[in-house]
């Protein structure tokens, strides 16, 4: 309460004339001298009586209230995991805590934050929700990979500012997981050992202890509130930097204490304190040695103690599984687990940090066993068991590193697949127009002439060549397919006999069937020719003869499952394993094998393109191939190819017959479509030498033209991928005006990698490279086919 203001003199004198004044009026008009002095004495009373009544009942200011202190609001809302900020009715931000500006990149208003995708929105209707109903709520905003939920109250006396709390949606809290074990079994045992343990946050506070550490540091009486309390000022440290408990007085015991930090590259964040007293016998130290190792191996991160000497006196299996130690062959000193050229490196470091200071820093090393990746290893100087005296942090990146490596290999083949089909398809433009020139030479040559030889060899080269671009299309996945469904056994019973010629007489073939194998949906041709290639290779490593043994088993989803490969699903799979007893792979040629181009072999007797055809036709029949090889003792190659489960509803399409072979000469108007010259040349040549009349086009829209200015068109020949207007829509344009129109696409590209732009019904197809009779035949098809269709509409 404040006092009511004074009247100042000036004031007073004022009202003291006013009342005077009234008086000598009162008394001019009445002429009654007795009732001016009652008018008088009537005004000192009522004057009295309110000096009187505001002392004995002063008023209330009815100002501004006074404004609440920030800072000591602040320091209250600091929490460790949920950010806090505070706004007004003018939505200015008054307070917020530590965590909120980690975050939100700094003290940012909501709100206004730096939010992803819907964010932004949901977090303002849930503040006009809050103004409204007085709470709201955003349950999934992001900042990165922080996913949060939000929740914005009303509050305050006249209910004008408002609280936004921000809490993580996922979060490995691994303080959890020791605030159970601390209050359970383990933190009894550890405190009978004689091990005092506390949990500490961030800001150097208790978050849960075990009763040796409780009873050592606050007394019986006080164990049962210790939560938030500054660990701090329960110890002390004497001049000689021996370490007490700050209530046992000068007669303490000293302790020694480690420090672990739970997110190892922070060390100021949440620590797990352990202490043992320092004048512990040897048994009853190696007993507490032994829980706290036990503690330790509990941890998810490599973690190793070093003495003085720097020599390894404990390794959890954490730290012993990222750090590559092979079983039984435990190091003695930490530089054993690094390369050459760091040893030096890491022995300085931990001499530094072996002097007592609680202190640590980050170096980056190269395992032994890991050298092609650089790994960051944390040093901290401990006064923790024993001689250890320094700890040593390890993160366990094989996994990582092993997804990287995959993620990389596949996007390499899958970059060069591409390239290879790009290749493919101009090389089979090229080898079109060779082949056709040949043929149409050939008809002018009989054999015997001096050139008919010359040009056989050209055309047989070309055609070396033209298997060669069947390989890439294979390896590129870009190749037309003929899927059925097939037993793998039925395969291998087909090309059983071819392989027997292919392997000399001092290998021996060796075949097993598993039972209870399921139908796979493959090619049966493809599938030929991955057994051998995979036969030819295993020949080849095998010069004085050995065993080429080929297996099928079923593989149920469980077992898939068990194998640990995070490319391929699990699922049934008929495996095919394909195993020789040859010289074997090197481990650092075995990640290459599948590469095009890539060949171990002399120059000239190899291609490089066997296993990658190998590849590629297992993965467009959405199979998986794994080799598996070891130097001196053989090789292994093994195929997963998925279980087809039939639609019982599904009709069964049955296997068309072989038609007979058509005539090479016929008659009509074709309107031919081809961007390149070369290739648009040789087949008009070789359509006129069989009797048709061609017109000729460079791309669609000049197709489109010559069409409105053709009487009759008999058949459309078109590349499909041509510039301005590709060959499916100058089709779709063209059967808008005439629905029946035949049509023959031809391309380079396979069928099955152009399958989703040629969506229109009765079409043929040519694959590129082609022959003049090939030519000749599919035209002669299309014209048939056209009339058949014709007749049956009819």
């Amino acid at each position: 309460m404040l006092a009511p203001p004074r009247l100042s003199r000036i004031d007073a004198a004022v009202l003291g004339g006013l009342a005077l004044l009234s008086v000598a009026l009162l008394f001019w008009a009445t002429g009654d001298m007795i009732l001016a002095a009652g008018f008088l004495a009537g005004l000192a009373v009522a004057v009295g009586g309110v000096l009187l009544a505001r002392r004995l009942f002063p008023a209330a200011v009815t100002g501004e209230a006074a404004l609440p202190d920030w800072t000591m609001l602040r320091a209250a809302v600091n929490h460790d995991d949920i950010a806090i900020a505070v706004t007004d009715r003018a939505g200015r931000l008054v307070c917020a805590n530590d965590l909120f500006a980690t975050w939100m990149g700094g003290f940012v208003t909501p709100p206004g934050l730096p939010l992803e995708g819907r964010g932004p929105d949901l977090l303002k209707n849930a503040g006009r929700a809050a103004w409204r109903d007085g709470e709201g709520v955003a349950d999934d905003v992001a900042i990165g990979a922080l996913r949060m939920r939000a929740q914005v109250t009303r509050t305050g006396q006249a209910e004008d500012y408002l609280v936004w709390r921000f809490s993580a949606l996922e979060r490995i809290d691994l303080a959890t997981e020791i605030v159970r074990h601390l209050d359970g079994p383990a933190g009894r045992t550890l405190g009978q050992a004689g091990v005092m343990t506390a949990l500490v946050n961030a800001e150097g506070r208790l978050r849960v202890a075990n009763q040796a550490f409780l009873l050592r540091a606050l007394g019986e009486g006080e164990t049962a509130q210790y939560t938030g309390r500054d660990v701090a000022a329960m110890l002390r440290l004497d001049d000689s930097g021996s370490l007490y408990f700050a209530r046992e007085g000068d007669r303490a015991t000293p302790v020694r204490m480690l420090q672990i930090p739970l997110v190892p590259a922070d060390s100021n964040g949440p620590m797990l304190l352990a202490m043992l007293d320092e004048e512990m016998g040897p048994a009853d130290r190696g007993t507490a040695q032994a829980y706290v190792e036990t503690l330790l191996s509990l941890l998810p991160f490599g973690l190793a103690m070093v003495d003085r000497d720097g020599r390894f006196l404990y390794m959890n299996r954490a730290f012993i599984r990222a750090a590559g130690v092979a079983e039984g062959k435990t190091p003695r000193y930490p530089g054993d687990i690094v390369v050459g050229e760091d040893k030096g490196a890491l022995a300085d470091m931990i001499r530094r940090h072996s002097s007592g200071q609680q202190v640590g820093g980050d170096l980056s090393i190269r395992l032994a066993a890991q050298s092609d990746e650089p790994v960051s290893i944390r040093v901290v100087g401990v006064r923790g068991l024993g001689e250890a005296a320094v700890l040593l942090s390890l993160k366990d990146s094989s996994e990582e590193s092993r997804l990287k490596r995959q993620v990389a290999q596949a996007s390499k083949m899958q970059a060069v697949g591409q390239l290879a089909g790009g290749v493919a398809h101009d090389f089979n433009n090229i080898l079109t127009a060779v082949l056709g020139s040949c043929d149409l030479m050939l008809m002018r040559h009989t054999p015997g002439d001096s050139d008919y030889d010359d040009i056989q060899q050209i055309r047989s080269n070309a055609n070396r060549a033209a298997s060669l671009t069947r390989q890439l299309l294979a390896f590129s996945r870009q190749q037309t397919l003929r899927p059925q469904i097939l037993q793998l056994p039925d395969v291998i019973s087909e090309v059983s006999h071819l392989l027997k010629r292919l392997i000399s007489d001092t290998i021996q073939l060796s075949v097993h069937h598993g039972r209870g194998l399921g139908a796979v949906r493959a090619d049966p041709g493809q599938l030929e020719q991955v057994i051998v290639n995979l036969a030819v290779n295993a020949r080849d490593a095998m010069p004085g003869g050995g065993t080429l043994t080929i297996d099928t088993y079923p593989v149920s989803a469980a077992e898939a499952r068990l194998l640990g490969n995070d490319i391929m699903p699990p699922a049934d799979y008929s495996a095919l394993k394909v195993s020789d007893t040859g010289t074997g792979i090197p481990a650092d040629v075995l990640p290459k094998i599948f590469e095009p181009f890539f060949t171990t072999k002399d120059v000239g007797k190899g291609t490089g393109l066997g296993l990658s055809t190998v590849y590629g036709i297992i993965k467009q029949s959405s199979g998986f191939i794994f080799a598996d090889s070891n130097p001196g003792k053989g090789t292994s190659f093994t195929i997963y190819l998925p279980v087809h489960r039939a639609d019982g509803d599904a009709p069964v399409v049955p296997v068309p017959p072989v038609k007979p072979k058509k005539s090479q000469w016929g008659t009509g108007t074709i309107l031919l479509v081809e961007d390149e010259d070369m290739v648009r040349a040789v087949a008009e040549r070789a359509l006129t030498r069989a009797g048709y009349t061609v017109v000729t086009a460079s791309q669609g829209e000049e197709g489109l033209e010559r069409f409105a200015q053709m009487e009759k068109v008999d058949l459309i020949i078109s590349d499909v991928v041509m510039p301005t207007m590709d060959g499916p829509a100058m089709v779709r344009a063209l059967r808008a005006k005439r629905p029946d129109l035949p049509v023959l696409f031809m391309s380079g590209y396979a069928e099955e990698q152009l399958r989703h732009s040629i969506d229109i019904d009765d079409v043929a197809f040519l694959p590129k490279p082609f022959s003049v009779a090939q030519l000749a035949e599919a035209t002669s098809v299309a014209l048939d086919e056209a009339a058949r269709r014709a007749s049956h509409d009819g």
